[in-house]
């Protein structure tokens, strides 16, 4: 997979060297802060390889994004309790799971009691 002409990893390195560079020269970022960045941009970078790659991670990767997006939040300075952070999560898995409910398939074949029911049709 190719952004811009070039490799994911490429882009990800030159923003890392920007930042640090730039957190050298004032920029105000501490190390952790630093790393949650870099820890969000790439599961940026695993969502666009899941969809474009079409592995069938999207559902994972976007719950993986959401929870380095709530670490980044944290990391610079929002004040959230775990009960709270807990339900985020929730709603960020419930809608995932809501929206590909029906676009995941098993990638074996059906058994066969999963293709009749063991309650009869009346007819």
């Amino acid at each position: 997979m190719k952004i811009f002409g070039r490799e994911p990893v490429y882009i990800l390195a030159f923003l890392a060297i920007a930042l640090k560079l730039s957190s050298a020269y004032g920029l105000g970022v501490s190390a952790e802060q630093q790393g949650a960045i870099m820890a969000v941009l790439s599961l940026i970078v695993a969502v666009a390889t899941a969809v474009v790659l079409k592995t069938g991670a999207v559902g994972a990767s976007i719950v993986n994004l959401a929870q380095g997006a709530l670490a980044l939040f944290l990391a610079f300075g929002l004040e959230m309790p775990a009960e709270t952070q807990a339900l985020w999560m929730t709603l960020v898995e419930g809608a995932v799971a809501l929206f590909l409910h029906r676009e995941v398939t098993a990638p074996v074949p059906a058994l066969p009691t999963e293709q009749k029911s063991v309650v009869r049709a009346r007819t």
